[in-house]
């Protein structure tokens, strides 16, 4: 593998988890508990989409044949996402979408923190515009994480619940293979282990103060840097593509 496969490969793994989950949140429009949470995670959503914009603009420009971010998106099949796990999880209640979002948004924080200091000029910007929504992000989630867990005993089991559902998926944030080795090597990408560090103090930080257990189990569920999907991206990319499938090429 050389440095542009690498690079193009780190930047859909970037930019397919924020166009994922991006579109995870997009389905609480309309749905979410009070009207002030419906339009924050409209907000939220339209942020990771514009971060999954730039992300997969960049890595059709690395690949060099002529796809855009648009054919990025709409174009690949399942195997060919590599979006974390986690972030294709369905939403279901409200307390497993904040568990969820909490997770991936301590996740996003440290490693985006990491990446504005890239020596690649475009992911350093990039990730520098990212940092700050995600600031957003974090304080938004870690908010809701200590209401429901301090709060009612169904809402602090049903975050409880989340939370366990959830917990397998964590791991696979931080594996490395030959991509990162290459690209730690030329200080495009970080070491996932100072990003996995950040990572367990805060959750370990939050889910205390919210009364929250962390979970015992050891399973630990992973392949999305191969391909391998859970059975809810299949259904969400058949959601996701069919306009733009449907009608090719079309402008409005």
């Amino acid at each position: 593998m050389n440095l542009q496969e690498a690079k193009f490969e780190y930047l859909l793994r970037l930019g397919d988890s924020s166009l994922i989950i991006g579109h995870r949140l997009s389905e609480w429009c309309g749905h979410g508990p009070i009207l002030e949470e419906d339009i924050a995670l409209t907000n939220i959503a339209l942020d990771f989409v514009g971060n999954a914009t730039e992300l997969l603009n960049y890595a059709a420009q690395v690949e060099g044949k002529e796809r855009n971010e648009d054919d990025l998106a709409f174009m690949r099949d399942e195997r060919e996402y590599r979006n974390l796990l986690i972030t294709e999880q369905p939403n279901c209640d409200y307390a497993n979408t904040i568990a969820r979002q909490f997770l991936f948004d301590t996740y996003m924080f440290f490693l985006y923190e990491e990446l504005k200091s890239s020596q690649d000029k475009t992911i350093a910007a990039i990730a520098t515009k990212t940092h700050k929504e995600v600031t957003y992000h974090l304080r938004h989630t870690t908010e809701w994480m200590y209401r429901l867990g301090d709060g009612t005993a169904e809402s602090h089991e049903r975050l409880q619940n989340g939370i366990n559902d959830l917990w397998m998926f964590t791991s696979e944030m931080f594996d490395m293979d030959e991509v990162d080795t290459l690209l730690i090597k030329e200080g495009i990408a970080p070491d996932l282990n100072k990003v996995k560090a950040g990572w367990e103090k805060r959750v370990k930080e939050v889910l205390a103060e919210a009364t929250i257990e962390i979970p015992t189990t050891l399973f630990k569920q992973k392949g999305s840097r191969e391909g391998k999907h859970s059975e809810h991206l299949g259904f969400l990319l058949a959601e996701m593509q069919y306009v733009h499938r449907a009608h090719p090429g079309a402008k409005w």
